[in-house]
């Protein structure tokens, strides 16, 4: 079976690498130690096929993933699972914010038209447009594996509301630079130990059923943005999804550490300030993880364009979002769990405390009775 892998590659910008990205919302009180490189999911280890759905294919949901051999023989199964991926087209996904300032990034992009090809289309939270930092695009370069093609691919990329940008045909050093350009639009900043990233690898196939194998997109035609457009929002909460998942991790760690104090010694030694605060800090956890949940509902593009959302649960799936929510709010629970406990302990300090008062000053009462006592004895004794 023949395959056209096709790519372009646009001239790289060289800039100084002391003036890196950096981005910041965390404090440095709370930033990462020796933060995992791999997302929480088990595809990014593991050698897992998911076939996507064709407008044409309506049976898709029947295929089971063991018979795309009917398509793909186990030798080019093997050499997809080996492949060069110098070979291959990169599909990037960063979290740098916490929100894009979108108005202003649509009527920037279209300020650039005529220098960078820009093509801006707004798609309810999310801003599609092709970019390139050479315009126009130079034609792909040929090599064995790439068949005639009079198509031109231009580098795309997809901006969320929520912070996430995902970038389709771009190299690295052309990452960068447009993270570098889009500072300005960027809402709560984050630290570069916080930035959170997915990359992935894509290639196109006319003759073969598109797909994810071991983060290796197989896609038919260039031209169909709404497809790539369906594939970013599943990327994007992905990559979003991973920053609170190191977050509430990070939490767990840093607070572990107070029921194992409770079990040794019954009591926390905290003053009322300091587990105030770490209240508050918890609560503030609490409202971000709702907050993500709103980002992990189905985009409402997939309302107006229903057979797109086969594609869009089929990516989910393959980026495992299902199970890896349940694992959070488990983890969640957890939180809530050591919030309810902080709360009572303080509850619990503050009544002892009233306690405390009140036999003191019944104490109090008791010796100012005595001595007032002993005194109006000895004063009848004195008569």
């Amino acid at each position: 079976m023949s395959q056209s892998l096709q790519h372009s590659k646009a001239p790289l910008l060289k800039r100084d690498p002391s003036s890196a990205t950096h981005y910041s919302t965390f404090s440095d009180k709370t930033k990462r130690q020796n933060k995992p490189t791999l997302p929480m999911r088990t595809t990014k280890v593991s050698q897992k096929l998911k076939l996507f759905p064709e407008d044409n294919e309506q049976q898709w949901t029947h295929i089971k993933e063991g018979d795309v051999y009917t398509q793909l023989t186990k030798e080019e199964a093997n050499m997809v699972k080996v492949m060069d991926k110098g070979q291959l087209l990169r599909m990037t996904a960063y979290c740098t914010a916490s929100a894009y300032q979108m108005n202003r990034l649509f009527e920037y992009l279209q300020s650039k038209r005529k220098t960078n090809g820009a093509t801006p289309k707004r798609f309810d939270e999310c801003l599609y447009t092709q970019f390139t930092l050479a315009y126009p695009p130079k034609p792909p370069q040929k090599t064995e594996r790439v068949e005639q093609d009079t198509t031109t691919l231009i580098p795309e990329m997809f901006l969320f509301d929520y912070g996430v940008i995902v970038f389709w045909g771009m190299e690295l050093k052309e990452e960068q630079w447009i993270l570098k350009l889009l500072e300005s639009f960027e809402e709560e900043k984050l630290g570069p130990d916080d930035v959170e990233t997915e990359e992935l690898y894509f290639y196109y196939d006319n003759n073969s059923q598109p797909r994810i194998y071991n983060d290796i997109i197989t896609l038919r035609q260039p031209s169909n943005y709404l497809v790539k457009l369906t594939i970013s929002h599943a990327i994007a909460q992905s990559v979003k999804m991973t920053l609170f998942e190191r977050l509430v991790d990070d939490t767990i760690n840093e607070t572990k550490y107070i029921p194992q104090i409770m079990a040794e010694s019954g009591n926390i030694d905290m003053s009322r300030a300091a587990i105030t605060k770490k209240i508050g800090q918890l609560f503030i956890m609490r409202i971000n993880v709702n907050l993500v949940s709103n980002i992990l509902d189905t985009p409402e593009i997939f309302w107006s364009e229903p057979t797109l959302e086969p594609l869009y649960t089929a990516m989910r799936s393959y980026l495992e979002i299902s199970q890896r929510v349940e694992l959070l709010n488990q983890r969640v629970d957890v939180i809530s769990d050591l919030l309810g406990m902080l709360k009572d302990h303080l509850n619990s300090s503050h009544g002892e405390q009233l306690e405390w008062i009140v036999i003191w000053l019944i104490g109090i009462e008791i010796v100012v009775a005595v001595i007032t006592t002993c005194l109006d004895a000895f004063s009848l004794s004195q008569k």
